[in-house]
């Protein structure tokens, strides 16, 4: 059965005290938004409409680009939940199957617990997540009878009966489109705020004979995020979510509470991650690879049996085959390092093909930008890159060259060969002495002229 998805994400988000609109704020190193759209693409939809707001322009960019195939609609008034699903409908005409609505600031619901509700869409013509909360607060009440749902009930308008319920709603909704559609549609605003509740819905299916029906999740996946508080708190429960999800699956993490992932980080088992390491977007660590500690990695690959740090930095489009050692305060960017690459220490390769098995000696440098164009560095398999050297990009090191200590190369240096580029050393015999004398002589001059 096809299944679409509506995520609505118009609000400013004015406890944010923030230009940026609420759900391009991050959580693991990626908006909001893109963590309700991974939950919601876990359903493999047919369609995914996004409903923008404040901020609509940049809205639609972050969505398109976590999936380029979804349709945004703006709600150009801000009236309320069933307004903005009201938006959406026409972009769902024709849609058969069922259609969840999510929210763009809620981003911890499971792929299982929507399943959960599809199941019970088998049941019920509407379901409503809803949770248990330890603090009701002003959550919308939940009036169920069991599974069976009579109605949903806002803060605003219940009475002191119905605020003591703890069964809070978490907005999330399912329901077949067309039927989604024609309810959305017969929404009132009279009540409090002269809003257009999408809850309504359930109260309207009910008086057409239609059922409604309650799957009720752990409140921590409904954690919404309005406050910056907030904010770190859902970062909070990520990092323990994925903290423990990299134990159960294997890895080593030598102080879980130190090591930060992001929304896309794919570690594999037997991975050992050491303390204070921190993933952004777009990491992959294979099984057997090895992080140490104070490592910030970005975009990146890093094989199996490859070791990275301590303090070492990865960019992105940084490639590191099996075997790879990278040490400390090192930094690769758009760069490959063929199997077994030794990177000691103290180095810079940006934009840089390494041959398997060659030694980048410490202090070594691609010198890859003229400040305008970015160039790329060759280094063959098997080569030797002495310490201090800088390759000043477009240029090629063959395989099992050699450049000197401190040499600048300019030029290609072919197979087997050894390129030394650097000033000729000059020696003068017992010199040192009659230096220190003359700079002892100068330092006192200038001592007795300041006194």
């Amino acid at each position: 059965m096809p299944v679409s998805l509506v995520i609505l994400a118009a609000g400013q988000g004015t406890r944010m005290n923030s230009d940026l609109p609420k759900v391009l704020h991050q959580v693991a190193a990626a908006p909001l938004l893109h963590h309700a759209m991974q939950a919601g693409l876990s359903l493999d939809p047919e369609k995914l409409v996004v409903v923008t707001g404040h901020g609509a322009e940049a809205v639609a960019k972050a969505a398109r680009a976590y999936d380029a195939r979804c349709d945004t609609v703006m709600q150009a008034e801000q009236l309320g939940t069933g307004h903005a699903v009201a938006q959406a409908m026409p972009l769902l005409a024709g849609m058969a199957g069922d259609c969840f609505v999510l929210y763009g600031d809620t981003p911890f619901i499971r792929p299982e617990t929507l399943e959960a509700m599809l199941a019970a869409r088998a049941r019920h013509a509407v379901v409503v997540l809803g949770f248990e909360a330890r603090d009701p607060g002003r959550y919308g009440r939940l009036i169920a009878e069991g599974e069976a749902l009579q109605r949903i009930v806002e803060f605003k308008d219940a009475t002191d009966e119905e605020r003591a319920i703890t069964l809070c709603n978490s907005g999330v909704i399912c329901a077949d489109t067309a039927v989604l559609a024609d309810l959305v549609s017969a929404i009132g605003n009279s009540n409090a705020a002269g809003e257009y509740y999408l809850t309504d819905i359930v109260e309207i299916a009910r008086k057409r004979g239609l059922s409604a029906g309650v799957v009720i999740c752990d409140e921590a996946e409904t954690l919404g995020v309005n406050t910056r508080a907030q904010l770190a708190e859902a970062e909070a429960a990520f990092q323990a979510r994925a903290r423990a999800e990299a134990l159960d699956n294997g890895v080593t993490l030598t102080a879980p509470e130190t090591v930060f992932f992001a929304l896309d980080t794919h570690v594999g088992r037997d991975a050992i991650i050491g303390p204070n390491v921190i993933f952004g977007p777009g990491v992959t660590i294979e099984s057997g690879a090895e992080i140490l500690a104070f490592c910030h990695l970005t975009g990146c690959h890093v094989s199996r049996g490859a070791t990275v740090g301590p303090f070492a930095r990865l960019r992105p489009g940084a490639e590191l085959a099996e075997d790879v050692h990278v040490g400390n305060f090192v930094e690769i960017k758009n760069a490959i390092l063929d199997e077994g690459v030794k990177v000691g220490h103290l180095t810079y390769l940006g934009d840089a093909d390494v041959g398997e098995h060659t030694n980048i000696g410490a202090g070594t440098v691609t010198c890859n930008y003229d400040g305008v164009n970015k160039h790329r560095t060759k280094i063959g398999k098997r080569a030797f890159i002495g310490s201090d050297t800088m390759l000043v990009a477009p240029v090629t090191v063959g395989d099992g060259a050699m450049t000197g200590s401190g040499s600048v190369i300019t030029e290609n240096v072919p197979a087997e060969a050894v390129a030394l580029g650097r000033a000729k050393q000059v020696t003068k015999p017992g010199l040192a002495p009659k230096l220190f004398d003359m700079y002892k002589a100068a330092k006192a001059k200038r001592q007795k002229d300041q006194a």
